[in-house]
């Protein structure tokens, strides 16, 4: 396994151990709210690693393979949809859980949790594999 693919699988090893904490902790909890907020800095920089590191290789490639193109496409459409999901749940809890709908809030966790949860799985499974599929001598 490539080390970009070990990192990458450890961070999200992390992140899904933080959720699980979270849920443990309960979202309504000073300590799952503050378990919860501070995993959007790991998420960030997860994505940033993906962004500059595994994409970058994965489109050089998808010029001349339709497989791993049409991975990509697929993964596109849903990563617009996590990233949403994300980016909107931490926006709108940027100021604090105080005032908010109970159930609104349990919703939203639990539509995050999902989100990330599917969009790890599909990519362990799929995406980094071709990434380790690919030819040794062309990758960082």
């Amino acid at each position: 396994m490539s080390i970009l693919i070990e990192e990458l699988k450890k961070e999200h090893s992390e992140i899904l151990t933080a959720l699980s904490e979270v849920k443990e902790l309960g979202i309504l909890s000073k300590e799952g709210q503050d378990k919860l907020m501070s995993l959007e800095v790991s998420l960030l920089a997860h994505l940033g690693i993906e962004d500059d590191q595994l994409y970058p290789t994965l489109k050089k490639e998808a010029e001349h393979n339709s497989s791993i193109k049409d991975t990509l496409d697929l993964f596109a459409m849903d990563m617009e949809n996590v990233s949403k999901t994300v980016i909107e749940f931490f926006e709108k809890y940027s100021d604090g859980f105080s005032d908010m709908d109970i159930k609104e809030l349990s919703d939203d966790f639990e539509n995050l949790l999902t989100a990330l949860t599917k969009r790890i799985r599909n990519e362990e499974e799929s995406l980094y594999e071709e990434y380790e599929t690919l030819d040794r001598s062309e990758m960082p």
